[in-house]
């Protein structure tokens, strides 16, 4: 029986696409610098010629040379055009990313950037006459100088500036980005169909990309989970409004790990986490991120079992300590059973002894319910359970 699923999922994806301007912006950097190389090539090559005294052949040397530096400008211009836009794209995306509070905060630091350049720069150019070149470069420094200076004094006390009273850092919209691990877990189908879930959900692009890669791996057990995954997706798709990949340029690819990028999606977006990645809870909840752990759901639905409480369980293994038995409830909770090793196999009430939380759920100590009148005895004695 093959292992491959009857369907796979399609998830959403952007076209590939070069707008029209892009492709403009490359091909005027490449031009621009083709004739710049091509005009300066044949000066430089007959100085270099006249300093090294040849003069056989100069004439003809210096048309291919100079279509040869024309050629060479139009590569590299081609390249810093396409860096440039790149450069864009990322401000693009980081400008996107920023609140309304915080693009105010910007221009009005460029602004304040701008007057206070003023000055500095008539005073130049009365030292520099006629120093075009000296002045343009004083004048782009100045001005980075002093924005940079005003930005950062007005992100120093943003909190009491007027545009950002009332926005809260982070503001919840009630989105849910939904975590590799999560997915693949499964359990999130039926959190989400019994309504507990609300608001619309997400799935990165990142988080997708991780998910077929592994339900491409060579190990079979990871094949499976990420196959499920992709059902699980399928299946999420189906019932519900699932988003996948259309905010991904909020959070723009650092080199710094699945985790760490879908938590700076998450702040970008005001989305809360769904996940049941220990690590992934404790950083998100540091950087004031809400999560939603199906883990601590699960936990927090067990039954509150007392002491002197009745239970029926089935002894399923040997403990730790001798003559211990351990069971199991419905749900997962381990229960240690005094003197159950020699009930291996038999299901048979017990009575709660003890109740224990950990950070990984609770454990019960139990005792046979034959032994009460042994566990008062061994109370009054002051002998304590092993």
């Amino acid at each position: 029986m093959s292992e491959e699923p009857s369907e796979q999922p399609e998830p959403t994806r952007h076209r590939i696409s070069v707008p029209i301007w892009r492709a403009l912006f490359v091909m005027a950097g490449a031009v621009a610098c083709s004739v710049l190389f091509y005009e300066v090539t044949g000066p430089l090559l007959a100085y270099i010629t006249d300093r090294m005294a040849i003069t056989a052949e100069k004439d003809t040397a210096i048309l291919p040379s100079r279509i040869a530096g024309g050629l060479l400008g139009f590569i590299v211009g081609a390249g810093g055009g396409n860096l440039l836009v790149e450069w864009m794209y990322r401000l693009r995306d980081l400008w996107d990313a920023t609140s309304i509070g915080g693009k105010v905060t910007v221009t009005l630091g460029v602004f304040f950037g701008l007057v206070a350049s003023v000055p500095f720069l008539f005073f130049l150019n009365t030292l520099w006459t006629g120093r075009y070149a000296y002045l343009a470069t004083a004048m782009i420094v100045l001005i980075f100088s002093f924005s940079m200076i005003s930005v950062y004094v007005l992100r120093s006390i943003e909190d009491i500036l007027p545009w950002n009273r009332g926005t809260a850092k982070g503001r919840r919209r009630g989105i849910k980005v939904l975590d590799t691990n999560v997915i693949i877990d499964g359990r999130i189908v039926d959190v989400a169909r019994s309504g507990f879930l609300e608001g619309p959900m997400y799935v990165p692009g990142f988080v997708l990309d991780e998910l077929q890669y592994i339900a491409d791996s060579p190990d079979p057990l990871r094949r499976q989970r990420g196959r499920r995954g992709l059902d699980v997706l399928r299946l999420l798709q189906a019932d519900f409004a699932l988003d996948v990949r259309t905010q991904d340029r909020l959070a723009p690819d650092m080199n710094d790990g699945v985790d760490a990028r879908l938590v700076r999606l998450a702040r970008a977006m005001g989305a809360d986490i769904v996940t049941n990645d220990f690590n992934l809870n404790r950083v998100a909840i540091l950087q004031d991120i809400k999560v939603l752990n199906l883990n601590d759901l699960a936990l927090s639905l067990r039954p509150n079992v007392l002491p002197s409480e009745t239970l029926e369980i089935t002894v399923i293994r040997e403990g730790n300590q001798p003559g211990q038995g351990v069971g199991y409830l419905d749900d997962g909770t381990m229960v240690v059973v005094e003197n159950g090793r020699a009930h291996l196999g038999e299901h048979l009430p017990v009575v709660v002894s003890q109740v224990i939380q950990t950070e990984r759920g609770k454990m019960i100590f139990a005792h046979l319910d034959g032994d009460d009148e042994h566990a008062a005895r061994r109370r009054q004695l002051g002998v304590r359970r092993p």
